[in-house]
């Protein structure tokens, strides 16, 4: 079988109770001294806070991961039968921290009226139970004897030490613990996420340790949604029923895991991939999560919030409509290219889903043309942006979607997955002053491309001379540069203005730097035709499209520029203007 069986939080308070064993294939206890007082920090600097209902929050550890042990497991392990026992799959390190803080504060701080501590049993330890309670501070020294009888025992006792030697530390500082206040974080307000499964517990633990895979949010919610505890509504609990609608959420979850699969989904509402499964974005979404949240497991607890105010059905229903908005508007062209922009150029996806809420379709599109134009007009007027204009960028990006919706007979989307992948640059179209190339190999490089160009249009005859003697020894290499570049170059007019500026994707920006007009045109054509995408308006460029006069293909003149920056301007001009 590979199910679970319970999946909520749990307090430490909860745990106090239980028995644990830990198998050989667990690794020994190896928490550094400098892990144990992060986790006490955190503790002691967690705040809980009480929400509208009267109830605390509290501080969230990693999932435990368990498996009942059965009467036959108990046996070969020799575990007392009468109890509970449950096989830690994933957590031990945290879990053996843990006890350790709890028998420190019964030591310390409980006197007679002493917390139950849980019981721990390693396998690979026949003594470790007895070991863990006898654990002591020496009065006499004030520290806790290291015990090197064995590795795991080393380890221990050193934990046990730092614990000490952390709660010294505030005297030392003549600081208060507050150790009440405390051992309350610690039992009460802290939880773990009690992970239970009746699966294969070798297969579990070599899916999160070896492959290094932990639990993700979405596999913890998908947990939750499964569980049969959570179909309260369900009469009678009819087994047949809470099958049925399990499946059908299974289901139904693979459909959506499956369509963020497709990257061209995907990047049109993320600018980033992500390693873990990608229905986690809508839970995010819903929960609203924010990206830079230091809070691991923040959209796990808000649904397991959420299920206790509302049923299974409810919270499910709320996630496949925010699924379905955003699959509407992926397939509808407009809405596909204009939300695509916003978020291309850093709108947050959860603030357009909100601002769709309780408008028309038409409504929403004039309020997403709204944003479209405060994010690309400034007081600046855009015939003044220079080359390193943060504006410069959304304004070639929106020139090249707009083009493509004003032609209502195009098919073609713009790919949102290729220009997030690939890393598109804002790129000269006629070249700028720069150095010559220096290294023998790139200046090789450069004269191979020249002599490419050569072979398939007509050059000087004394440029021609020249490549072919400089080829021999690069001598004189600076001179023929300077003069090839003097030949196809209009070098009127600023060359970092946006009429002399386009986008392209950076592998085809790095093959032709340095490159004249007519040598950039080349290597445009043969990118396409090797079915690489070049951006409609950076194709037009090279094409002359935008140009009056297509005789001469040599070079990028002012009336190109002008007419090219016409058309950006006009293109910006006519949907901002229509939006106000």
């Amino acid at each position: 079988m590979n199910t679970q069986l319970l999946i909520e939080p749990m307090s430490i308070q909860q745990l106090l109770d239980k028995n644990f064993f830990i198998p050989s294939y667990q690794r020994g206890y190896r928490w550094s001294p400098q892990q144990i007082k992060d986790f006490l920090n955190d503790i002691k600097e967690f705040e809980p806070k009480t929400n509208e209902l009267g109830e605390k929050s509290w501080y969230c550890l990693q999932p435990l991961v368990i498996k009942p042990m059965d009467a036959n497991a108990k046996t070969t392990f020799n575990l007392d039968e009468s109890k509970d026992w449950y096989e830690v799959i994933d957590g031990q390190q945290r879990l053996t921290t843990l006890f350790l803080v709890v028998h420190y504060i019964n030591e310390m701080w409980k006197g007679k009226q002493k917390l139950v501590e849980f019981s721990l049993r390693y396998q690979t330890r026949a003594n470790s139970e007895n070991f863990l309670k006898q654990l002591e501070v020496d009065e006499e020294t004030d520290t806790v004897a290291i015990n090197d009888q064995n590795i795991d025992f080393h380890f221990i006792s050193t934990a046990y030490n730092t614990i000490h030697q952390w709660v010294m530390s505030f005297s030392d500082r003549l600081e208060t613990l507050d150790t009440g206040e405390f051992e309350s974080k610690l039992i009460r307000h802290t939880k773990v996420i009690w992970y239970e499964t009746d699966s294969d517990s070798v297969e579990v633990f070599t899916r999160i340790n070896v492959g290094k895979i932990p639990l993700t949010n979405a596999e913890l919610i998908k947990a939750l949604f499964l569980n049969n505890s959570n179909f309260a509504d369900v009469k009678d609990k009819d087994k047949a029923k809470i099958k049925l609608k399990q499946l059908e959420i299974a289901s139904e979850w693979d459909r959506i895991e499956y369509t963020l699969q497709h990257d061209s989904f995907w990047y049109f509402l993320n600018n980033k991939s992500t390693t873990t499964t990608r229905i986690e974005f809508i839970f995010d979404l819903i929960a609203n999560k924010l990206e830079k949240s230091h809070d691991e497991f923040y959209t796990f607890r808000h649904f397991v919030e959420k299920l206790k105010e509302s049923s299974i059905k409810e919270v499910w229903k709320q996630v496949k409509q925010c699924f379905q908005t955003l699959e509407e508007w992926y397939n509808d062209r407009k809405l596909y290219h204009k939300v695509g922009f916003l978020v291309a150029t850093g709108s947050r996806i959860k603030d357009i889903l909100d601002s769709s809420r309780g408008k028309s379709k038409s409504e929403f599109l004039n309020d997403l043309n709204q944003k479209i134009c405060d994010a690309v007009i400034s007081k600046d007027d855009i015939s003044m942006l220079k080359y390193r204009s943060e504006k410069i960028r959304p304004i070639l990006l929106l020139h090249n979607i707009q083009t493509m919706l004003n032609n209502e007979n195009e098919t073609n989307r713009f790919p949102f997955d290729r220009f997030k992948k690939e890393k598109w640059d804002v790129e000269h179209i006629t070249a700028i002053a720069e150095e010559p190339p220096h290294t023998d190999k790139h200046k090789r490089d450069w004269l191979d491309e020249v002599r490419n160009f050569a072979t398939k249009n007509v050059l000087k005859p004394e440029l021609r001379e020249q490549l072919e003697a400089v080829s021999l020894d690069l001598v004189n290499f600076d001179d023929f540069y300077r003069n090839f570049l003097k030949e196809f170059e209009d070098n009127q007019g600023e060359v970092d203005n946006i009429n002399n500026l386009v986008l392209l994707d950076t592998h085809t920006n790095r093959s032709y730097k340095n490159a004249v007009f007519p040598m950039k045109r080349n290597t445009i054509i043969e990118r396409e035709k090797a079915g690489i995408f070049v951006p409609i308006c950076t194709k037009n460029v090279f094409m002359k499209f935008y140009s009056e006069d297509v005789s001469q293909m040599s070079f990028w003149g002012e009336k190109d520029k002008e007419l090219y920056f016409s058309d950006l301007n006009n293109t910006i001009n006519s949907l901002c203007n229509t939006s106000n």
